[in-house]
């Protein structure tokens, strides 16, 4: 499912125009992410939780050539399915 079609549906199912959906949903993943950029957890009772780690420097390899590179440290996105997901798609 893409953006649009969440759109569609939540439009559908929340007896609201697409565009209503739209600017719903664009708002609850601006404010999701401006939480986590503030190193906030984000936990949606149910679905599951969003959270920032700092993953740090190491070492990989340039696939073409073989060469070894580091990589540096970043933030990545870690997400927690909650009980009830994982219930629902058996996990």
């Amino acid at each position: 499912m893409n953006k649009g079609e969440l759109v569609a549906t939540i439009a559908e199912s929340g007896d609201m125009t697409k565009v209503a959906a739209g600017k719903a949903l664009d708002s609850v993943l601006a404010h999701m992410a401006e939480a986590m950029e503030r190193g906030e957890r984000v936990t949606i009772a149910g679905f599951g939780s969003f959270h920032v780690v700092e993953r740090a420097e190491q070492k990989g390899r340039n696939p073409q050539t073989g060469q070894s590179i580091m990589i540096p440290a970043h933030n990545v996105v870690k997400f927690r399915p909650g009980k009830k997901l994982c219930e629902k798609v058996k996990i």
